[in-house]
This record gives C-alpha cells, structure tokens and sequence, in this order.
C-alpha cells in the first residue's frame, strides 16, 4: 500500500481522513492503473485495523530485513538476542513465552542461532530438564552492531516517517492493544 503525495497531507476533518485512507489504499481509479490491469479495490479492508497493522508489519519487516541483511537476522532472532541480553540465565521457556512464540518454532530458532555461534544454551543447575539462554562472545559483537544498525538506519526512518510525537503515540496504542486486547 504506497500512498501519494497528496494523500500523505492529514486531512482537516475526519471524514476526510477516512475519504484519504480509502483512496489510497484503493489505488489509482479505472484506466489509471499500471499497464493494463487495475488495482484491486479494498473497499472496507482499509478501514479493518487488523488489516492495516498487517500491511505496515510486512512493510517495518521489509525494511528490518534489509537493514540487517549483512548480519542476516531476522526481527525475531534479534528480539531473542536482546532478551538474552537484558535477561541472563533465564531459560528458554520464558524467553519463548514473553516473545509469543511457540515451542517448535524457538527450537528451530535457537538451533539456527546456536549454530552460528550467537548463544548457547546450557543446562541448568536448578531443573535439568531446563535450558538457560546466553550470548557468545559473537552473539555479543553481532548484537552491538545489530542494535546501531537498528538504531541507525531502521528506527531513524521510521521516526522520520512519523515524527517524535506520533512515534511515542503509535507506542502507547499499540502497546494498549497489546496488553489489554
């Protein structure tokens, strides 16, 4: 979903905003499309918020994915890196559980992880059957590097998209249908 120029101006009245968004998401009309075909009409999926956060979670892991490419981590191998971090000797299940994944697919990601030597797990002296989580040296190197690319080239545009004050905004909101959905 790209949006014009035009259509990025912030309406002044909400039905307008809403006229905008659909417009946008809608495309260009009959006979301005690319080529010969036409866009797809959206119709009232532009206005579904479930729709919407999809569409800008693929396009923030687009550009996530792009500027991790030279370390090769994807968002949720780095999610898990800087829990390990910020959180040592916990074990997996935790760190499994505060990400939302699911077992089988932390497994599969901690065995991609392990073998390139980004972090280890260790049994632990508590419960044998549990696994604790953490960095290698590398897994540390790879992290400090990944966090300024982040920090540089990822979340620098999206605060140039948004704007500070939207930024902050976007995280509560979010973070409210997070917690509280």
């Amino acid at each position: 979903m790209t949006v014009s120029k035009t259509a990025e101006k912030a309406p002044e009245k909400s039905g307008e905003a809403t006229k905008s968004r659909k417009d946008a998401a809608e495309g260009p009309g009959p006979g301005q499309g690319q080529g010969s075909a036409e866009a797809l009409q959206l119709g009232e999926l532009s206005e579904q918020l479930g729709y919407v956060l999809k569409r800008a979670q693929l396009k923030v892991f687009e550009n996530f994915l792009r500027c991790m490419a030279s370390l090769q981590l994807t968002p949720a191998q780095f999610s898990v890196l800087l829990l390990v971090e910020k959180n040592p000797g916990r074990n997996q299940t935790e760190v499994a559980s505060t990400l939302g994944i699911l077992r089988p697919n932390f497994v599969a990601l901690l065995d991609n992880l392990e073998s390139r030597d980004l972090c280890a797990r260790i049994r632990s002296t508590n419960d044998r059957r549990s696994h604790i989580l953490v960095l290698t040296d590398k897994g540390k190197a790879v992290l400090t590097r990944a966090k300024k690319l982040v920090a540089t080239k990822h979340e620098s545009r999206l605060n140039e998209l948004l704007g500070q004050a939207n930024r902050e905004a976007l995280l509560e909101m979010l973070s409210k249908i997070a917690n509280e959905f």
